[in-house]
């Protein structure tokens, strides 16, 4: 099998697909790794790494795309400046993309149903389920533990005031209040990484085992008066609640909102638009100066005023939402993904050909289009099919 990696267009994307290292070991099963020129260089990857591994350097994107039966990329395809087409024009039928599409998000439907219509089997990494078997391929998991560090301090930095309690000679400064919604492994990482820079760490997540999570790292749970049957789905992830449970949930955090001096937010339904949790009027209530960071954006966004893909100051609010966290943490964040990549590439591909069974639970998972079609559960609630 030819497999392509061509070198992420998204603005700040740091990261690739796969790693010298990596490319080695699809190498020594017998495939060919095309890599476009300069592909790792912000990961700290350089051409020559992939040469030496056995990658062929291709000069241009257009020629990875003409001849591999699999790409392997980062984010979702997007518009190429550099060659002035859309990358999935550049895909032809038949061909294969395995990266993150978050195909319930609106923004990507067009481009959903694009490659639907061009005849590309897409398989989205966002949907592998959180199965023992599958932790192997999840890049999700280890993109959320990028994103719950860095997205911390992206957040923290914009504080025009100290996290921790401050000794001065002006007397004592209170450290912040931190607040956490979805404690998940992004708001994990989060929670330990604001409690680690001195914070006072509050968390709030509807389902039990994960108040429990919160609670061991030090947090104290916020109620939101949702009962536990109606909040955890298979495999423990989160259920979509009924808009009375929304509102319930809704009510109980706006009573906490103006205490709180930095917000983040990671709570997320898997492969459905993220629940608005956090309304311009909660917004409005906050404190001058406080900070909400917001990653569940590829999804929709917990918070209805979180900009997609910039940083902006609304009623005295900063709000995050860059889209692409972990590619600003791109070497531990490429060497994660791309681990994740390989073995879920080695787990699909059997005797050269994909086996994409459809009672496969990870299959179900992250099939997004086949035989032209919209197949993605999520993605066809999202869009009303």
């Amino acid at each position: 099998m030819i497999i392509g990696v061509p070198k992420e267009i998204m603005h700040d994307e740091n990261r690739v697909a796969a790693t010298p290292e990596v490319c080695a070991r699809y190498i020594a099963l017998g495939h060919t790794v095309l890599v476009e020129h300069d592909a790792g260089e912000g990961s700290f990857f350089h051409d020559e790494q992939y040469q030496a591994a056995g990658a062929e350097m291709v000069q241009s994107a257009k020629d990875i795309y003409d001849r591999a039966d699999l790409i392997l990329k980062v984010k979702e395809p997007l518009f190429n400046e550099e060659l002035a087409i859309h990358e999935v024009d550049l895909m032809h039928p038949g061909q294969t993309l395995i990266t993150f599409i978050h195909p319930a998000a609106p923004a990507n439907h067009q481009m959903v149903k694009n490659l639907a219509a061009r005849g590309v089997t897409a398989l989205t990494l966002d949907g592998v389920p959180r199965i023992s078997r599958a932790q192997a391929m999840d890049a999700l998991t280890g993109m959320s533990t990028c994103a719950g560090y860095k997205g911390t301090l992206m957040g923290v930095n914009l504080l025009p005031r100290f996290v921790p309690q401050i000794f001065s000679a002006i007397g004592m400064i209170k450290p912040i209040n931190a607040l956490v919604i979805g404690v998940g492994v992004g708001g994990s990482q989060a929670l330990a990484t604001v409690k680690r820079l001195g914070a006072r760490v509050f968390a709030a997540d509807i389902r039990p085992a994960a108040r429990e999570q919160a609670q061991s790292l030090g947090a104290k749970i916020i109620e939101l008066n949702v009962p536990d049957e109606a909040a955890v789905g298979e495999g423990g992830y989160a259920k979509s609640l009924s808009p009375e449970l929304l509102r319930a949930e809704r009510e109980a955090l706006a009573a906490q909102l103006p205490e709180m001096d930095f917000i983040f937010l990671s709570a997320l339904v898997p492969g459905k638009l993220a629940p608005v949790l956090i309304t311009e009027e909660m917004v409005k209530t906050m404190k001058p100066g406080a900070v909400i960071v917001d990653i569940s954006i590829d999804q929709g966004g917990n918070c209805e005023l979180t900009p997609p893909g910039e940083i902006s100051l609304t009623h005295n609010v900063h709000l995050v939402g860059i889209k692409n966290i972990p590619g600003l943490l791109p070497e531990s964040s490429t060497s994660m993904f791309a681990l994740n990549m390989f073995n879920l590439v080695n787990y699909l591909v059997k005797d050269n050909q994909f086996n994409l069974d459809p009672q496969d639970e990870i299959v179900q998972g992250i099939l997004t289009t086949k035989d032209r079609e919209v197949v993605h559960q999520g993605a066809r609630e999202a869009m009303g099919l």
